[in-house]
């Protein structure tokens, strides 16, 4: 994807000159003689934490370089973003928006504020909400509406709605249930719903709908295509046993035909990107079962606590933001390749 110059949020000063007279000393060192110089090169740049190997021996650095990178941090107020990214403030600033989105995957009883209130109690009711409804596909409790089991999920929804529960539902197929197959449907091209409903047999599927506003475009207008296939077939007494959605606009939920109660919300507070971790996993979820969902949000909140408490200079995901901005500020990288090393990973890039 195209470089972005990431703004230092400091006064120029001693740091960008020194970052910019080591890029330019470095920038046309090859990696061979930075191995050459230093034996132990893998061992100096690399970190293990958290079950996760983090190998930047590769990129363009030095002890020196790392010094002066990590000083950033610091200068930027850094801990101070973060103090007031896990207080709930606004600092999403492009939409006036707190990221909360840690809250979802958050473990223990602590709370988690946003406007002076805990979202904590709304959270577990939505994953308690969740935890019972596919209990309820699992066990053969929720039916369709001619009584047979549901064998086949669609998830209709686009960007965040789609791509995030997509890419994990393919990485965990391992853990995928048996007698259970989720589908996902994005496009608007009829090529891409068409072939697939196809295949599927109207009295054994569920469709999930999600869309925050209930009001996407893209994902209405599929939506409104499945609905038609199934009234067709069941008459429109089935919507409500064979729709549930995913969003806040119960008013439309209910004109749609689908029953307020078979509703999973999510908030505001939550990115698009990040939405993989909230009742936008429900298809998910399903696929996998709701224990190894909550198995999914432990594992999250394990690097959340990692990036929270950890030093910089052990710091994961700290240490990748600033091995980027060192290649794009710096060194005026303007591509990044993301190159998966299995194939179940193979949607990770998008």
């Amino acid at each position: 994807m195209p470089g972005i110059r990431y703004p230092l949020e400091v006064n120029p000063d001693i740091r960008h000159a020194l970052l910019n007279q080591l890029a330019t000393a470095v920038r046309e060192v090859h990696l061979r003689d930075l191995f050459a110089t230093d034996a132990n090169r893998f061992a100096n740049f690399s970190l293990y934490e958290e079950e996760f190997l983090l190998d930047y021996s590769k990129q363009r650095v030095t002890p020196e370089i790392m010094v002066a990178l990590r000083a950033l941090w610091p200068a930027a107020d850094g801990p101070g973003w973060t103090a007031r990214m896990r207080a709930g403030d606004a600092i999403n600033h492009t939409e006036s928006r707190a990221v909360l989105h840690t809250a979802l995957r958050h473990q223990g009883d602590t709370p988690v504020f946003h406007t002076g209130r805990d979202v904590m109690p709304d959270v577990r009711r939505v994953l308690g909400k969740m935890a019972h409804f596919c209990d309820a596909i699992h066990q053969g409790h929720w039916r369709g509406a001619t009584g047979e089991h549901i064998r086949d999920i669609v998830n209709i929804g686009i960007g965040g709605s789609d791509l995030g529960p997509r890419m994990a539902s393919q990485a965990l197929a391992a853990h995928h249930r048996p007698n259970l197959t989720v589908h996902y449907v994005a496009n608007l091209d009829a090529a891409d719903l068409a072939p697939l409903l196809l295949r599927l047999d109207p009295a054994r599927t569920l469709f999930i709908i999600a869309s925050k506003t209930f009001t996407t475009q893209e994902t209405m207008q599929n939506a409104a295509s499945a609905r038609a296939w199934l009234t067709t077939a069941l008459g429109e007494a089935a919507v409500a046993h064979h729709f549930v959605a995913v969003s806040t606009n119960l008013p439309a939920i209910t004109a749609f035909g689908i029953d307020p109660d078979n509703a999973f919300e999510f908030w505001d507070w939550v990115g698009g990107r990040f939405s993989l971790w909230s009742a936008i996993g429900l298809p998910l979820a399903l696929a996998i079962g709701m224990d190894n969902f909550r198995q999914l949000l432990a594992g999250g909140a394990a690097m959340d606590a990692h990036f929270f408490n950890t030093p910089i200079e052990r710091n994961l995901p700290l240490t990748l933001a600033l091995l980027e901005l060192w290649n794009v500020n710096f060194l005026g990288a303007e591509t990044r390749a993301l190159l998966p090393n299995s194939q179940s990973l193979a949607l990770l890039p998008r």
